[in-house]
């Protein structure tokens, strides 16, 4: 019968005998104990509840999923059912593509991402740590006073040539899909709320916290920690200075600053005034 390699636990009689193979690993048969150190049967090739082994990197990956022969799925990395990986995609350990997702071709996934309910387009950059698809932040108060989660069931839209740093969360949509355009960049840690749609070539730096059903145009640069408030919406070509805070929509393009931000040499004004009266 076929064994696996795992590490078995002793109880403190065994004593006498670890002290003498204190550097051994035991062989254990394909029992119960076994099968719940190992994903892997000894043959390699099937995992079980519909999972395979992907032969090109050595992940596993569901029966209905749909792969291209030249995407690699490392080790440690998940494709859960009715997927979709197109070609040259490379998926890192530790990642999660979960159930109907779909990834376009020459899209590069780093380790330990969450991808759920989303679509990600051609030749797309996601870094370590990245979490696309999870429910929006979504609740209200009922008569009662209790808090209701409102449904988030929608999904999550890449466009092609996005980059999105690590650590970075993008929510699924509730009432319409969050969207990010084409050739968009996105740095570290930046927070994307439900709903909102980001258009073609911004780039958002670190740390960035947009809050729902925000509406970004194209060529939007924002600096590190610029916030933006929900519902609200940015003209194409607005360039956000670091740390501002967008609490109105914004419908000139320009270059704004401050808290509430304001076009440039109005927050530039306001910096002097300030540190005159110091």
């Amino acid at each position: 019968m076929a064994t696996r390699r795992v590490l078995v636990f002793a109880s403190s009689s065994a004593t006498p005998f670890l002290n003498h193979n204190k550097n051994t690993y035991f062989l254990a048969s394909r029992s119960s104990l076994a099968r719940r150190f190992s994903l892997f049967p000894a043959s390699g090739s099937y995992i079980g509840c519909g999972f395979q082994k992907w032969q090109n990197g050595g992940g596993i990956f569901h029966e209905s999923a749909s792969i291209d022969s030249t995407a690699i799925v490392e080790v440690g990395a998940v494709v859960h059912s009715e997927s979709v990986v197109g070609g040259n995609v490379h998926i890192g350990s530790g990642t999660i593509v979960g159930p109907s997702v779909s990834i376009a071709h020459s899209t590069q996934i780093g380790f330990n991402v969450a991808l759920s309910n989303c679509c990600i387009g051609d030749s797309c950059v996601i870094h370590n740590g990245v979490c696309i698809g999870q429910d929006g932040f979504g609740f209200y108060v009922d008569g009662d006073g209790n808090m209701i989660k409102k449904p988030q069931m929608l999904n999550v839209v890449i466009g092609n040539q996005v980059e999105i740093g690590a650590n970075t969360c993008i929510d699924r949509g509730s009432w319409r899909d969050t969207v990010i355009g084409d050739n968009s960049k996105i740095d570290n840690l930046v927070q994307i709320g439900h709903n909102v749609v980001i258009g073609r070539n911004c780039m958002l730096c670190g740390q960035v916290g947009i809050a729902g059903s925000a509406t970004i145009g194209d060529y939007v640069t924002m600096g590190g920690r610029v916030a933006v408030r929900d519902h609200v919406s940015i003209v194409s070509k607005v360039r956000l200075a670091a740390t501002s805070c967008v609490t109105k929509s914004i419908k000139e393009p320009g270059d704004y600053g401050g808290f509430p931000a304001v076009p440039i040499h109005k927050w530039r004004r306001q910096i002097a005034r300030s540190s005159r009266h110091r």
